[in-house]
């Protein structure tokens, strides 16, 4: 895999340079977002040891997150996607996911898989749907593990 690329559109960076990540921004978002709301830290750490992930900059400072889980070779699931708030409308999330899909690494796969509540026009530009076999998908569910987590 390789060190992190980067892509540069006008005032802002794409980049998947993993020391660049600003942590407390992406723990700040994540832990008041719905999907991740009350997420420790460490937990927050510990899954951008594990992903290929995206961050979207204004000069030095990271305004938005994506986070890719994959085997490089079948499959990707695309999670914790943020532009914060005073960012959005500038068409920042739909570039991020282009770069997400667009990837170098992540070409040739089967299957990419996402969750969302209310982006679905986002991820329908970069050829997401619905599933089309819901009836397979299965899935261990923890709404509270962040609770008695032992981050």
């Amino acid at each position: 895999m390789s060190m992190g690329q980067r892509w540069e559109r006008g005032e802002y960076t794409i980049s998947t340079e993993r020391n660049r990540l600003d942590v407390d921004v992406i723990h700040g978002f994540l832990s008041q977002s719905y999907w991740a709301q009350g997420i420790p830290r460490a937990a927050v750490e510990r899954s951008l040891e594990h992903s290929l992930s995206f961050g979207v900059y204004h000069g030095t400072r990271q305004v938005g997150f994506a986070r890719v889980i994959s085997d490089y070779t079948t499959f990707a699931y695309v999670g914790d996607v943020f532009v914060i708030e005073e960012y959005r409308g500038r068409g920042l999330s739909k570039w991020l996911m282009e770069m997400v899909v667009g990837h170098p690494e992540l070409q040739g796969l089967r299957r990419w898989m996402l969750f969302t509540r209310d982006a679905h026009g986002l991820y329908k530009r970069v050829g997401f749907t619905p599933s089309r076999t819901p009836e397979r998908m299965m899935e261990r569910y923890f709404a509270d593990v962040y609770e008695a987590s032992s981050f």
